[in-house]
């Protein structure tokens, strides 16, 4: 196993390469870059290309075309460029990044001054929050429902539950969101839940049990909202996965010998049905953590990393675009390992060194 762990750490590397590599190529051929941006703002040109008049408003621009650099002195372009790096070739900056990133310098935000380490230590705790709760929640549910579903295949209680997770599933997060506001956070109905923030104003000066209420108090709207569609994915993959396993040799052969029904199910079944659940656990923790959530923190005013990565990506921040890009996929590609080695816990059968 040792041995397996040292290659799938290697092969981390031309990975990430990889991936920054391809998209480094695509946000080079990506319009408005920072120095578009920059040159734009100084033209008092606004977002939709319409020069903005002495008051603010917009007036239409008819003459667009060439207006990046019409009207400002070359000198000053360059050292626009040389601000944001864009003074050198792709290649050689692409370079650049690599080096950096192999001492874990991730640079520094093009608009915030704060590295990129800084901002997202500050995102992290949002969405560390929304994450956990949202895995330990669906795990608690899903797993248990997904097993009686299989117990009792084909009864009412199965249908019925098939039906309410696939209309959880076909509701979009950000519109369950905006239905719970309506509801529970004073849109029309009840105001009984806040609209926006992690924690209220005066959290620092709450004692200790005040603190943790104050805190689910926040967190439960952002958390339902979240969960609602991941009930379905695992509640039926867990059921399929129990389904496959009651139905083969071993089970037949325990009931045989007398087992009750419960230690057949979690004495036998339960391992082996198990594995493909542990297998999607690394897909479904990435996209809660890093990109399920965006929608969520947006419309409940909570700054998590979801928000960052949209936010850089829509002021094409590059050095936050990059360097989430690459702990992200780090992440990613460590909790796959994790799940690997998890398998071989569970069922030692497993062997991944005798693999070719």
């Amino acid at each position: 196993m040792a041995a397996y762990i040292f290659r799938r750490l290697l092969l981390m590397i031309p990975t990430l390469f990889g991936i920054l590599l391809l998209n480094f190529i695509i946000i080079q051929a990506a319009p408005g870059g920072p120095v578009e941006r920059a040159i734009a703002q100084l033209q008092g040109i606004n977002a939709n290309g319409n020069r903005l008049a002495s008051d603010g408003s917009s007036v239409m621009n008819t003459h667009q075309e060439g207006r990046s650099a019409r009207g400002l002195d070359p000198e000053l372009i360059k050292r626009i460029e040389a601000q944001y790096g864009f003074d050198k070739p792709p290649v050689e900056r692409f370079w650049l990044m690599i080096k950096q990133y192999a001492r874990l310098d991730f640079g520094t935000s093009f608009y915030s001054d704060k590295t990129v380490w800084q901002l997202i230590k500050e995102k992290l705790p949002v969405s560390i929050s929304i994450g956990l709760w949202t895995t330990l929640i669906t795990y608690l549910v899903s797993i248990p429902l997904g097993i009686r579903k299989a117990v009792h295949h084909g009864s009412r209680f199965d249908v019925w539950s098939s039906t309410a997770i696939t209309l959880g599933y076909a509701i979009p997060n950000f519109l369950f969101a905006i239905l719970l506001i309506v509801l529970f956070a004073g849109g029309t109905y009840f105001d009984w839940f806040p609209l926006r923030g992690l924690t209220s104003t005066d959290f620092d000066q709450l004692s200790a049990w005040g603190k943790v209420k104050d805190y689910l108090w926040h967190i439960t709207l952002p958390v339902l909202a979240s969960v609602i569609s991941s009930f379905a994915t695992m509640t039926m993959l867990t059921k399929n996965s129990f389904l496959d396993e009651i139905h083969k040799q071993y089970v037949m052969t325990a009931r045989a010998k007398g087992a009750s029904e419960k230690r057949v199910l979690y004495g036998h079944v339960f391992r082996n049905a198990m594995l493909l659940v542990i297998a999607g656990l690394p897909a479904a923790l990435i996209g809660i953590f890093f990109t399920g959530s965006m929608l969520v923190e947006v419309i409940f005013s909570l700054d998590g990393l979801g928000l960052l990565g949209f936010e850089s990506v829509m002021n094409r921040d590059y050095p936050v675009v990059f360097g989430t890009l690459f702990i992200f996929t780090l992440i990613g590609l460590v909790l796959k390992l994790l799940s690997d080695i998890t398998y071989v816990l569970i069922d030692p059968r497993i062997d991944f060194e005798s693999r070719n």
